[in-house]
């Protein structure tokens, strides 16, 4: 009976020892399974970047600005209007930095030109645009001549100045009436409604140190200016004066005198540093969303740089050349370099909006919409993810170096007509939110 019962536990044991081993086989096999076997992923295909210039000088005339100011404003080194050099160093740092982060999300080589020949980078004409390009050129594939299009200087691009260029004819009377009605007939309450913004800058403008207090000087006041709104001419669709309009220049030129690195003491007559400068520029915010983002002004004077867009990353995920494209079938990136208003005029088409250094929808030098095509591993479908990126205020005025580690702000921007719950877009939905947004009339 004892050697029955010893007999039974070793035939016990060796089932244990032969599942241990079946175990640890197959384990094994696994993990050789497991090292030959290579985990699909989604594959960046293609990527629009609608940049604004770089910074630069301001394009106000300096006596009607004078008129308003205790102080004169500053003379600037460059003609009105021109990218400074601090300016093209920025977008040639975001060159840079844009070369590092999509060679990291595989669609560039780390170095090299031979990406070059698949970059198309296209500029407004004027000298600020084209020099960004450069700059950004240079950044992006450094040596090797990477080539910027654009028009003869003076030259209305249909691209970024679409009604300047002559396509399509606005209904000046349903713009005026669009626009009206976000600010309840009353273009004068518009002062009243940014009253606190208004008397800031004023307390700047007379050079009043904080606390003190403000008398002032016979200069002329910018609550005095005269309110109201009328249909357009030209390429403008409407005509709105208020005090915004005029306020809205001056607060962009704080912040290009901020982004340029000047000398503290003459940034706002040493009165604006980077949180006033964040308050007063709220008043900038809101001019651009009255004139740039309502939405009838927005789709004519977007619709054909979105049209141009959109069959861009058509051609990118077909393969094959289409009407309208503006790059070869096997390009990966398209930069267009434009201004603040194209950047305004889409996110009006579409409802876009952002947050970035403590600002909402603020539009700075060398700011970008970023639309990245997506290939996905699982399907061979794609999607659109949309972004906005623009380096910091501090970043800009001490010129900081982007990296990875180091970037600039990147906020995630949702497209309300297909966004999703990870924040893309699927292609087909994004194709349609896109040619909803785009009015015909204004296309070429």
């Amino acid at each position: 009976m004892k050697r029955c019962g010893s007999l039974k536990v070793v035939f016990l044991s060796f089932g244990i020892l032969f599942n241990t081993a079946s175990l640890l086989q197959a384990q094994g096999s696994n993990e050789e399974h497991s090292k030959n076997t290579t985990v699909a992923v989604d594959e960046l295909k293609f990527v629009v970047i609608v940049s604004r210039h770089g910074v630069r000088s301001p394009t106000g005339k300096l006596d009607e600005l004078n008129r308003y100011s205790r102080l004169p404003w500053p003379v600037w080194s460059v003609l009105p209007g021109y990218l400074t050099e601090h300016g093209a160093q920025l977008m040639n740092m975001m060159g840079a930095y844009d070369r590092e982060l999509l060679s990291d999300e595989g669609l560039l080589a780390p170095t090299g030109c031979a990406d070059a020949a698949h970059i198309r980078i296209v500029a407004d004409s004027d000298q600020r645009t084209r020099e960004t390009g450069k700059a950004l050129a240079a950044g992006l594939a450094p040596g090797c001549d990477l080539e910027v299009k654009a028009l003869p200087e003076g030259t209305a691009d249909p691209l970024f100045h679409s009604l300047a260029a002559g396509v399509g004819s606005p209904d000046r009377k349903l713009a005026t009436a669009a626009v009206t009605g976000r600010i309840g007939d009353n273009p004068q309450g518009l002062a009243e409604a940014y009253r606190m913004q208004f008397e800031a800058l004023e307390a700047v403008l007379q050079a009043c140190s904080p606390g003190a207090e403000c008398k002032r000087e016979a200069t002329a006041s910018l609550l005095d200016i005269p309110a109201s709104i009328d249909p357009g001419k030209g390429s403008h669709m409407v005509e709105l004066r208020s005090p915004l309009a005029l306020s809205s220049t001056m607060t962009e030129n704080l912040l290009l005198e901020y982004c340029d690195g000047m000398e503290a003491k003459n940034v706002g007559w040493g009165l604006v540093d980077a949180r006033k400068l964040r308050e007063l520029l709220q008043l900038h915010t809101a001019s651009e969303d009255i004139a740039q983002r309502t939405e009838y002004l927005a789709r004519a004077q977007s619709s054909n740089l979105l049209f141009h867009v959109l069959q861009s990353m058509a051609q990118a995920a077909e393969g094959h050349t289409l009407a309208g494209s503006l790059i070869k079938p096997e390009d990966r990136l398209l930069v267009l370099v434009g201004h603040d208003t194209n950047l305004a005029n889409i996110a009006g088409s579409l409802g876009l909006s952002w947050l970035v250094d403590g600002r909402r929808d603020d539009t700075p030098p060398g700011g970008a919409l970023v639309f990245e095509l997506w290939k996905k591993a699982a399907s061979g479908e794609y999607s659109v993810r949309t972004f906005f990126v623009s380096q910091t205020f501090d970043q800009m005025r001490n010129r900081t170096p982007l990296t990875l580690k180091a970037p600039p702000e990147r906020a995630p921007v949702f497209v309300p007509q297909c966004g999703q719950a990870d924040g893309s877009c699927e292609w087909n939905a994004f194709q349609k939110a896109i040619r909803a947004a785009i009015d015909p009339a204004f296309t070429r």
